[in-house]
């Protein structure tokens, strides 16, 4: 049986594989070299590897690389620490995977990322040089944690509180708050944590701080709106408003999610797809008169995959709306100009707060 290999030589193999793939990369005439890792005169820390690279006309810069077995978001600003920052040198994270948080955050703090799973971001200003490429979305040996994804309706219904409510809390004030037990609430908490997104005052302490925009964008990783729910494509050949006119008169529970709410916040267009969840999505569809068809929708009918989307839902003109934190993960996953749209409820939202977050 073929030995796993350890650490240094998972450290190594990435590192090699990172400089042989500059070298394919840039341009003719550029030469890339690794040189010894030592020490520099005013840090003790030695870098995982230094690589030197050098254009046609002689100007040069130098790669320092910090490899980590294993990097999320909470421990980003460690990392850092860690890092060599020698004048004019280029600081460079490899581990084995970087999930799209930890890339964010260290895009952010101006730091390149390169991973086994094919992601990579280079970008120096002098030697002008951007590479970036796409590799996995998920970790290929598994996501180790508490719990594996947001992706079930437990961790759902702990997503939305988290956005909806405003701490300070307990997990067992949570927990009582979405009618989970402690234990559910507990793994997905953590998962949040490690990933810098919730943050509790201390180990056995209450949740002070939830950041609900990196949460949303956190939660659409696992959940998309077409994805984890059942969508019934519908035809009414009037036009959304007569179906809207209708659900005003409903005893039907429903309520509608995606642009049609944005729109009532912060209008970024006009609306022409109407889209509603459903708890009995064929009766709903019969009320309403539509007709499903396979192409030309304006009339999207969606069985949820948990009931979490009718929790606190809104009245406006009569109509049941579904809650901002929902309609904004929904749209950052619809198709079209969805995502377009999720930005601007999302900017109102953030200028907002009161308005829809108890």
């Amino acid at each position: 049986m073929t030995p796993l290999p350890n650490a240094a030589q998972s450290a190594e193999a990435l590192i090699a594989a990172f400089t042989d793939g500059l070298r394919s990369r840039l341009p003719r005439g550029w030469a890339v070299s690794r040189a010894d890792a030592e020490a520099s005169p005013t840090s003790t820390v030695r870098p995982d590897a230094l690589i030197a690279l050098t254009t046609p006309a002689g100007d040069s810069v130098e790669l320092v690389v910090e490899y980590k077995s294993r990097i999320d978001p909470v421990t980003v600003p460690s990392v850092l620490a860690q890092l060599e920052r020698r004048p004019g040198a280029v600081p460079v994270v490899m581990a084995p995977f970087l999930s799209r948080s930890v890339r964010r955050l260290l895009s952010e703090n101006a730091i390149n990322w390169n991973d086994a799973a094919g992601n990579l971001r280079l970008a120096i200003d002098r030697p002008a040089v951007y590479i970036e490429a796409e590799g996995a979305a998920t970790n290929p040996e598994g996501r180790v944690g508490p719990l594996k994804s947001l992706r079930g309706p437990g961790a759902a219904t702990v997503v939305r509180a988290l956005c909806d409510f405003r701490p300070p809390y307990t997990l067992a004030q949570l927990a009582e708050r979405t009618r989970l037990s402690v234990a559910t609430v507990y793994r997905a908490v953590e998962l949040l944590i490690a990933e810098a997104i919730v943050e509790k005052a201390g180990k056995r302490g209450p949740i002070v701080r939830v950041d609900w925009e990196r949460l949303l964008q956190r939660w659409t990783e696992d959940y998309t709106v077409t994805g984890s729910n059942r969508v019934a494509t519908c035809l009414d050949p009037r036009g959304i408003s007569v179906a809207v006119a209708k659900l005003a008169k409903s005893s039907s529970r429903y309520a509608i999610t995606g642009s049609f709410v944005a729109a009532r916040f912060a209008p970024a267009a006009p609306v022409h797809l109407l889209m509603v969840y459903a708890s009995q999505p064929d009766s709903l569809i019969d009320e309403l008169e539509l007709t499903q068809v396979d192409a030309g929708a304006n009339v999207f009918v969606i069985e949820p995959f948990s009931g979490v989307v009718f929790e606190r839902t809104s009245s406006i003109d009569g109509l049941s709306m579904a809650a901002l934190s929902q309609v904004a993960a929904d749209l950052m996953t619809s198709p079209g100009r969805g995502p377009s749209e999720a930005e601007v409820l999302i900017r109102w939202m953030r200028d907002n707060e009161d308005a829809w977050r108890a």
